[in-house]
């Protein structure tokens, strides 16, 4: 036992203060937190692989928005040239179908009125002078809805060579009649003209003004 008053005993310390609860403080690590001492360096590297990665991500969707609207561009071309075609086509159509066609088509009698025409002899009248004619007799039928106008004026005969002869007035005892025909009625009777020639066709216009119908001379 150590004896009280021992010259070997080391006294206490008068400055030492007891930790509370009798546990000891942990060590500081030397320099950290200390004024002068350099922060730690921040994660700079980890920030630009981030940032990159997205760059990446970004360029990679980039090119297929890019291709996506190439592609849509190219199938866009190709339907406005598919468009462009089908319109050209109903406007082709179309003109066929307009009033050259309509034209045509009543000169070689498919409209609503029917001229037939055939050589005829000629039969003088009393009106008829001593010059010669030729005759060629014809039938009108009305298969329209509407109804048509029949006169001797409203035909002129085409010859062999080209030239279109009028009608004379009286100079066949077979003219045909003047007369309005109803849906279904047909007339029949001859167109004369002056001279002597070998009629080709003969054409029928109705009132003048209407849409012709020419025929054969049979």
């Amino acid at each position: 036992m150590t004896q009280p008053n021992d010259p070997n005993q080391q006294p206490p310390h008068a400055n030492q203060q007891p930790h509370p609860g009798g546990q000891q403080p942990y060590p500081q690590p030397s320099g950290y937190g200390f004024p002068g001492t350099p922060p730690p360096p921040p994660a700079k590297k980890r920030r630009f692989l981030k940032f990159a990665g997205f760059g990446c991500a970004g360029v990679l969707g980039l090119v297929v928005l890019i291709a996506a609207l190439s592609a849509s561009g190219d199938d866009s071309d190709d339907g406005g040239n598919t468009a462009a075609d089908t319109s050209v086509s109903a406007s082709a159509g179309a003109k066929e179908k307009g009033p050259d066609a309509k034209r045509k088509e009543s000169e070689q009698g498919g409209g609503p009125v029917k001229v037939t025409a055939q050589r005829a002899e000629f039969s003088k009248s009393i009106l008829a002078d001593g010059s010669d004619y030729t005759s060629v007799r014809v039938t009108v039928v009305n298969d329209g809805d509407d109804e048509v106008s029949v006169n001797p004026l409203y035909f002129t005969i085409t010859d062999t060579d080209g030239t279109k002869h009028t009608v004379e007035l009286g100079v066949d005892e077979e003219q045909i009649d003047t007369v309005d025909l109803a849906p279904g009625e047909n007339i029949s009777g001859t167109v004369t003209g002056k001279g002597t020639f070998t009629p080709k066709y003969v054409t029928y216009t109705d009132g003048l003004l209407g849409d012709p119908v020419r025929v054969d001379v049979s």
